[in-house]
């Protein structure tokens, strides 16, 4: 029995509350004889949940081997993050088969609940740290190449959906029950409607490789902002996002539409140095990746825990709404929320322990310690 804490549940913040952890799941009751654990000053929130993550601990969720993925796996882990969707870049469609099978392996194991692909189906002209040469329309058939590939564990794919095949490509993802997220996409207001309307639900890092909004064009963002069917992704590391971006992602979408997430590549939880992002070279500096050619920024060196304090303490977002940004929404959105994304009799015993400065000192997933706060 954690006791103690102020404990986060989906009615809100309870200061000196308790979470009992019977086996793998969180009961309603503490058995006779349970051992307590005395968390007064802490916090006590559910396990984050990452949609969008590339890798950590050195290792790549697109190209290592399964050894190198379990250890981005661990990595993320010990940042607080007890359940994580591994993302691809743009590769080879024979390479991302080849991927998706060794990927969706590990999803049957429990390591992971999914996988996400972002690319190659995105727009040359917001490519980002993706290789032009590899990039391709989304043509349906290609897509569903990469569903099957991944034998029920496809749970993501980021389009241009304003490219040839974008909008069949999104109904049929809708009609797989995996989410067509809006991405790397040059779109207009009009064209990302029309994908809304397909079957769209998801913002793949808003703000970010998409034309800005402007009044007489006001763009993808604001089609997005205004859906209440659309889930916004946020990269909260304030290199990606001013603060204010994130107050008016929070202002227009609402508590209930953010989804925080790392989009992290090797480096996070690594160090500075070169690291591959699929065929292409970054250098990170200052915890900052960046392209070597070009300079584009190559995803993050985030981690969830960072994300969360970021949040609470620099941006202003209630802890509340934070929980909801890093834990229920994206459990929500993955179809897990009856077993995730909240600390609730019945749900797995994934959570997070954090003391009054936001400071990550435990981690618990399925019931057991990942990071024992007694030792943290």
């Amino acid at each position: 029995m954690l006791s103690g804490a102020t404990v986060v549940l989906p009615t809100g913040a309870v200061p000196g509350g308790r979470v009992v952890v019977d086996g793998t799941r969180i009961a309603a009751a503490a058995p006779e004889h349970a051992q307590i654990l005395d968390l007064s000053g802490h916090w006590v929130v559910p396990g984050f949940v990452d949609l969008h993550n590339h890798g950590g601990g050195g290792a790549s969720f697109t190209s290592g081997t399964v050894e190198d993925v379990l250890r981005g796996i661990h990595t993320h882990r010990l940042h607080g993050t007890t359940t994580l969707v591994a993302s691809t870049v743009t590769g080879a469609m024979d390479f991302l088969t080849q991927r998706a099978g060794l990927l969706s392996e590990l999803a049957e194991q429990g390591d992971i609940a999914g996988v996400h692909f972002e690319g190659p189906f995105i727009s040359p002209c917001r490519k980002g740290a993706h290789s032009e040469e590899l990039l391709r329309d989304p043509d349906p058939a290609e897509v569903r190449k990469l569903v099957d590939a991944a034998r029920g564990h496809a749970k993501m794919v980021t389009l241009a959906t304003e490219l040839p095949g974008g909008i069949d490509s999104v109904r049929l993802l809708a009609e797989h029950g995996v989410i067509a997220a809006i991405g790397h996409t040059d779109a207009t207001y009009e064209q990302t409607v029309e994908a809304i309307e397909a079957g769209a639900t998801v913002a793949t890092h808003l703000f970010n490789a998409m034309p800005p909004v402007g009044h007489r064009a006001p763009g993808p963002i604001t089609a997005l902002l205004e859906d209440g069917r659309v889930t916004v992704e946020l990269i909260n590391d304030g290199t990606h996002l001013h603060p204010a971006a994130l107050q008016l992602a929070f202002h227009h979408a609402g508590a209930d539409r953010v989804a925080f997430i790392t989009d992290a590549m090797d480096a996070a939880g690594f160090g500075d140095g070169r690291y591959m992002l699929g065929p292409l070279e970054v250098e990170v500096a200052d915890g900052v990746a960046r392209l070597v050619e070009g300079g584009s920024i190559a995803g993050s060196t985030l981690t969830l825990d960072r994300a969360f304090k970021r949040a609470v303490t620099i941006d202003r977002v209630p802890v509340t709404d934070a929980v909801r940004a890093l834990s229920a929404n994206p459990a929500r959105l993955l179809g897990l929320d009856d077993r995730i994304g909240s600390l609730e009799p019945g749900k797995d015993a994934d959570l997070v322990v954090l003391d009054a400065d936001f400071e990550l000192r435990g981690v618990m997933r399925r019931g057991a310690w990942v990071v024992d706060p007694q030792l943290a």
